[in-house]
């Protein structure tokens, strides 16, 4: 709350200014600070590029975009999207994950081209966040670090016969 002070053109409010001050600042709604959770930092849209290679191929370059949405006010959910393109590859992930007071994090997962989804398990600590995302015969290992407006995301997926590492570097738009 933001109080301006400034010379009035009235003379002895003496009291009754006062507790109209008092009154003013007590009645008056405070804000709500936001509860620090490991997803604060993270809201918006982010974009760069990185490298992504599958087993047996040429390393090629790759372009993502990645929309971060909190959820409540307590940076303690989130929904995200991570869409990405190379020469001849590219997802789009899709996740809402949720930390408890510990930071451990659980949620859900899609990959929106294949059709496929899962479950999420995790834990965030200071500026690093690593989730674990499973089904069936897949499996991938995903670490954001998050500092000021860079993101580094780095990903290692096994599963249907390919093991595919990404490694991509963010900054928030």
């Amino acid at each position: 709350m933001r109080f301006a002070f400034g010379k009035s053109s009235r003379r002895g409010t003496g009291l009754g200014g006062a507790m109209a001050l008092m009154l003013a600042v007590w009645v008056a709604p405070q804000p709500v600070l936001a509860d620090s959770g490991p997803f604060a930092s993270l809201q918006g849209r982010w974009s760069g590029t990185g490298t992504i290679r599958e087993e047996g191929q040429q390393t090629e370059r790759i372009r993502c975009t990645a929309d971060y949405r909190p959820r409540g006010s307590t940076g303690h959910e989130i929904d995200l999207g991570l869409r990405c393109n190379s020469d001849s590859y590219n997802f789009d992930l899709g996740g809402q994950f949720k930390a408890d007071s510990s930071n451990q994090i659980s949620g859900s997962w899609n990959e929106r081209s294949r059709g496929i989804g899962g479950t999420v398990i995790g834990n965030a600590r200071g500026n690093r966040i690593q989730i674990h995302v499973e089904r069936n015969a897949f499996a991938a290992t995903v670490i954001l670090t998050t500092r000021d407006r860079q993101q580094s995301v780095s990903i290692d997926s096994h599963g249907g016969g390919q093991v595919i590492k990404a490694s991509i570097t963010l900054r928030r738009n």
